[in-house]
């Protein structure tokens, strides 16, 4: 029994456990009320493997219904018999794991999406287009000795000492994931004071959900450090692209300030036409905030916090136009939250929270990306620890009524 439960939660094929599980007891109630109605069907494994550290995932489901989750994969440094693992590292490249079972069971292996040529790469984010593009954008760091860094075009951001910021960049499927083109960069935009390892202005870069607009416009929320003094602080900046991600326009400013910092930005298009920036901060005890757009990507009113900590966020269509707002939560108890916001998200000061997990066994986590797997069931994808051990890929599913 133990031998067969290990290899289900390898292969992430949890079939059985599924049907035991909801046969026994039923559903798993997440902290609900009476404004949001949910409840948990299954938390579970998508990916893990012992050798490696594996984060931060996106999502999304083709038209023929298979998911597909995209994330970062690297070493764990202890197999070196290093003290820990950073989320900085030459090694690290962008794979997917495919399901055709409405998130059953799992490719055990994963693909590869892309290993950048010179540098690791970060944060696969995908977004799937009406006409059925897939879009996935990423950013990378060169790792630079000592003799080069001194050399470099300044100023240059530095993660780590030796882990030189390379910037973003865009990928393009047509087939559904199973070849990717480009990739293709983006514009360096007129806030961003840094260059690129390579010496270059450095191209734009973000994580974050983009959003395909009614129009037919892509809307994407980058970072960009304009003070440099002080390389590590950045604010939000709009790139809009009218030909399906291969070239992007700057538009405006989404969110700065004097002190807060703002950076992991997922962006949503209201029914109404508003443009949401849902914001990750620093600086600011971790809140979270939001900025508008009621011009169509032209100018956006000042940031708001959201009244509650976490991050980052993204946003969810949901059938009847509510928004299932997804988002880490790095203090105890550590885990995954949420909560479902009106069609307009303007109430995201008073929606409940939905406490999704709280046995994470540190802050290493989240980093959620939800989507749709019929009319009342929604994936949640996002990157785990149970007791400080391997980081892997889980998910869960949650009904909402």
């Amino acid at each position: 029994m133990n031998k067969l439960m290990n290899q289900l939660n390898h292969f992430g094929c949890i079939l059985i456990l599924f049907t035991a599980v909801t046969s026994l007891s039923g559903k798993l109630p997440v902290e609900k009320g009476k404004d949001n109605p949910v409840e948990k069907i299954r938390d579970f494994v998508i990916y893990k493997d012992s050798q490696f550290h594996c984060a931060f995932p996106s999502v999304i489901k083709n038209e023929d219904g298979e998911i597909i989750v995209a994330f970062r994969r690297a070493p764990d440094r202890k197999i070196f018999q290093e003290k820990g693992t950073s989320h900085v590292d030459p090694n690290s490249y962008l794979v997917y794991v495919r399901s055709r079972d409405n998130g059953l069971s799992w490719s055990p292996e994963p693909e590869l999406l892309y290993a950048h040529p010179v540098g690791g790469s970060q944060d696969p984010c995908l977004l799937k287009l009406k006409d059925g593009t897939i879009l996935c954008t990423s950013y990378g760091w060169a790792f630079v000795r000592e003799e080069g860094l001194a050399n470099l075009k300044q100023p240059v951001f530095q993660n780590r000492e030796g882990s030189v910021f390379l910037g973003g960049y865009v990928l393009r499927s047509t087939d559904n994931g199973n070849s990717w083109d480009g990739p293709f960069y983006p514009p360096h935009i007129p806030p961003e004071v840094k260059y690129s390892a390579l010496g270059n202005p450095l191209p734009a870069y973000n994580r974050g959900a983009l959003w395909e607009g009614k129009d037919g416009r892509i809307f994407w929320v980058v970072a960009a450090g304009n003070d440099s003094s002080a390389l590590r602080k950045t604010a939000n900046y709009l790139l809009i692209s009218e030909d399906k991600g291969l070239t992007w326009e700057y538009s405006c400013p989404v969110a700065e300030d004097d002190k807060a910092a703002f950076n992991e930005t997922s962006v949503y298009e209201t029914p109404k036409g508003d443009l949401v920036a849902f914001l990750r901060t620093a600086y600011l005890e971790d809140q979270a905030c939001i900025a508008r757009s009621t011009d169509g990507g032209k100018s956006f009113g000042p940031w708001k916090k959201m009244g509650f900590q976490g991050h980052p966020l993204q946003a969810l269509r949901l059938p009847d136009d509510r928004v299932f707002l997804v988002y880490g939560y790095r203090h105890e108890p550590y885990g995954i939250r949420a909560r479902i916001l009106n069609a307009e998200c303007t109430d995201y000061e008073t929606a409940e929270e939905i406490i999704i997990r709280t046995d994470g066994g540190s802050g290493d986590i989240g980093y959620p990306w939800a989507v749709m797997l019929d009319e009342k069931h929604v994936l949640v994808t996002y990157y785990f620890n149970i007791e400080n051990g391997t980081r892997h890929i889980a998910g869960s599913v949650l009904e909402i009524e």
